[in-house]
């Protein structure tokens, strides 16, 4: 390698590089090392430090040397741009660009790990709800298995197309049986394309992706603003029945109302006629 190619302003480069903030080291050292490659400046994150110079050291020796420790130098700095300042500070001081990188890695695996977990459900569970197009749609979970391929979970193109067709609703289900039933199996752009042509097919004949309804507990109905009026319920409507009214006192005895059997004065008087004593409790056999 004959030199380095020095930027002439390494900030403009590094601001163009996702900061790393504890949660997204994958992206960020995919980033920073295609930006210094493009730069020509990752020789110091390839190769270890070349043997010290010697008064017999040859041109190429010094011209290799001189140019790892000129990349070290500014790889190192270029690193400690694109991270966030509170993490900046936990970091133990570099000695070299190769080993620096190799802390924050060690440092961040478990962060790592946790992401893997979180984009890993979201690919399983995520579901296609009409908000935006299938391209969209088919778009995002292509990204997330691409982000589980940078964290070391690598998701068979098999298992993506079986996500997205997982993540149909019903009125996709005549487009999940015929994949089903045929031999041929589908990459994630036929799959993508296909799924777009069955979406204008839908569209075409009004059938349209019901949106769920967020929040657990609330039923679906009209919604008013908050100056619109409701009108007041309107009584007796089709298909409501009208209140009983409430069933008064009535004397089984005499069948009138106002007062019970026991109180009686009609058959008190029924009683004294047939010469009973009188029972209020009185029950016929």
């Amino acid at each position: 390698m004959a030199g380095v190619i020095v930027p002439t302003t390494l900030n403009s480069h590094a601001t163009s590089v996702t900061k790393l903030n504890g949660t997204n080291f994958s992206e960020w050292k995919e980033q920073v090392e295609f930006t210094l490659g493009v730069l020509e400046l990752d020789t110091a994150l390839l190769k270890d430090k070349p043997a010290p110079l010697t008064v017999t050291s040859t041109p190429e020796e010094k011209n290799l040397f001189n140019a790892w420790e000129k990349s070290d130098r500014l790889s190192t700095m270029f690193l400690r741009m694109t991270i966030a300042t509170n993490i900046k500070t936990s970091l133990p001081k570099p000695e070299n660009a190769k080993d620096y990188m190799k802390a924050i890695e060690d440092r961040f695996k478990t962060a790592d790990k946790s992401l893997a977990g979180k984009l890993m459900a979201d690919l399983t569970t995520m579901k296609f709800d009409g908000t935006r197009s299938m391209h969209e749609h088919v778009i995002e979970m292509t990204n997330l298995a691409t982000k589980l391929k940078n964290l070391g979970l690598s998701v068979d193109e098999a298992f993506l197309v079986q996500f997205i067709l997982n993540s149909l609703p019903p009125q996709y289900g005549p487009f999940q049986i015929h994949y089903n039933t045929i031999t041929d199996k589908w990459t994630v752009n036929e799959l993508a394309n296909k799924l777009v042509q069955e979406e204008a097919r839908l569209n075409q004949q009004g059938i349209k992706v019901a949106h769920l309804v967020q929040g657990a507990g609330h039923k679906a109905g009209k919604k008013y603003n908050s100056g619109q009026k409701r009108a007041p319920p309107r009584s007796n409507e089709a298909g409501q029945h009208p209140k009983k009214k409430k069933k008064e006192n009535l004397c089984k005895f005499c069948k009138k109302p106002g007062h019970f059997q026991a109180d009686c004065i009609k058959r008190k008087e029924w009683f004294e006629k047939k010469g009973i004593p009188y029972d209020p409790n009185h029950k016929p056999k």
